[in-house]
């Protein structure tokens, strides 16, 4: 059965492992269409411009959102993090379906600009583990932790509104887990 390009979100609390699972299924997947994010918060340590986000000024970001390129961008935290439309545009022209790996805010702009989208919510198995992970990290201040906590709570209680949720417990069942989801959506 031919596969039809669509777009998905992938989205769920800070720490709960979106990220990996999204890059675990591209290298099963390198069919899939990668767009680039952009954001104004300054890069993380190994972080390429171009690669992992495009790095922008406020300045700049400001004048991307007046000339309405961005399919969704959001507030997260203390900085602005966006997905250009334009390269969305281009993968599913291509016939190459997009994921998405957005927070919950950016999940709903894009159900509004595009109904068809597929969300998928990335839930951790319990509170506990999800704090432990945010704490493994190392990357956050106590401050930070505590605002990444707080919002974690609030895109939790929002989990119900996706259309498919995927508990990210054992991190090789959840790939081939979000895989079959991709899949099953792109043979409706």
């Amino acid at each position: 059965m031919a596969r039809k390009a669509r777009l998905f979100v992938v989205s769920g609390p800070a720490g709960v492992g979106k990220g990996t699972l999204v890059s675990r299924v591209r290298a099963m997947r390198p069919s899939l269409g990668l767009t680039v994010s952009a954001t104004t918060r300054s890069p993380r340590p190994g972080e390429k411009d171009g690669v992992a986000y495009h790095f922008i000024s406020d300045e700049e970001f400001d004048r991307l959102v007046e000339r309405g390129e961005f399919l969704e961008w959001a507030q997260v935290h203390d900085h602005r993090y966006g997905t250009l439309r334009s390269e969305v545009d281009a993968c599913l022209a291509r016939g190459e379906s997009v994921v998405l790996e957005i927070d919950v805010q950016g999940g709903e702009n894009v159900r509004r600009a595009f109904p068809e989208v597929v969300r998928i919510f990335v839930e951790p198995p319990s509170w506990e583990v999800l704090v432990a992970r945010l704490k493994g990290r190392g990357t956050e201040s106590e401050e930070s932790l505590a605002l990444r906590l707080q919002t974690a709570q609030r895109e939790l209680k929002l989990a119900h509104t996706y259309d498919v949720r995927l508990v990210n417990d054992d991190l090789d069942e959840a790939t081939k887990e979000l895989a079959r989801i991709l899949e099953k959506y792109e043979t409706i």
